[in-house]
């Protein structure tokens, strides 16, 4: 998984008043902390984090955070731990970065991606992803950018579960291994009835057509 680039600056002001200030200038409240590591507060620039999110396919990013000061510039690896938004306007309040040593393992989640197409498909099934994210544990260069799933031998009725899922290097899924990723599910019952009550509806028009013409013939 990529790191992406980030910059901030130290700050040293904190409380309300100050965060306000900041949020009007287009900038974001923040800290960094990690294992060991003293919570340093910062800001971030609100469109700079804007994009990096909408580009996301995952809701965890990884980040190489470029922090300013006096003193210059150094580089933080580090990813988002918390986000926090006004639920009406949807303003970034506050955001947490978590510090990463990249000799140490973490727990990251990672998105689902579901390849070829499913023989249960080809029946009339319809395939659902019943987690669209799983949580990995690694190294941080070695998390992937997504977690394929081969849905090809799929039938209607089946499963593919954690258990049944090959990872590359020495990545591990902490979840149950009996945990259900994707299933491929038939057809309701309503809408059996629905393409029933249609194919009765299409033989009866057939009928129909064939009485008007026997009479036409016999007249």
């Amino acid at each position: 998984m990529k790191f992406i680039d980030l910059n901030a600056n130290k700050r040293t002001e904190k409380g309300n008043g100050p965060a306000r200030q900041l949020r009007r200038q287009g900038m974001v409240p923040a800290v960094i902390y990690g294992p060991g590591k003293t919570p340093e507060i910062l800001t971030v620039n609100f469109r700079e984090l804007e994009k990096i999110l909408k580009n996301s396919r995952t809701t965890q990013v990884l980040l190489n955070l470029n922090i300013s000061n006096d003193g210059g510039t150094e580089t933080r690896s580090a990813m988002l731990k918390e986000l926090q938004s006004d639920p009406v306007s949807r303003e970034f309040l506050h955001v947490d970065f978590y510090e990463i040593d990249m000799d140490r393992k973490i727990r990251m989640l990672v998105p689902v991606v579901p390849t070829g197409k499913a023989a249960g498909v080809e029946m009339g099934g319809m395939i659902q992803v019943i987690r669209r994210e799983l949580e990995v544990l690694c190294l941080p260069s070695e998390i992937p950018d997504a977690i394929e799933v081969d849905v090809t031998p799929l039938e209607i009725g089946g499963s593919i579960h954690v258990k049944d899922i090959s990872l590359e290097g020495e990545v591990e899924i902490p979840a149950e291994v009996d945990f259900t990723v994707v299933t491929c599910l038939g057809k309701s019952k309503e809408e059996e009835e629905e393409v029933d009550e249609v194919e009765e509806g299409d033989e009866g028009d057939e009928e129909a057509g064939e009485e008007t013409s026997e009479t036409e013939t016999e007249e």
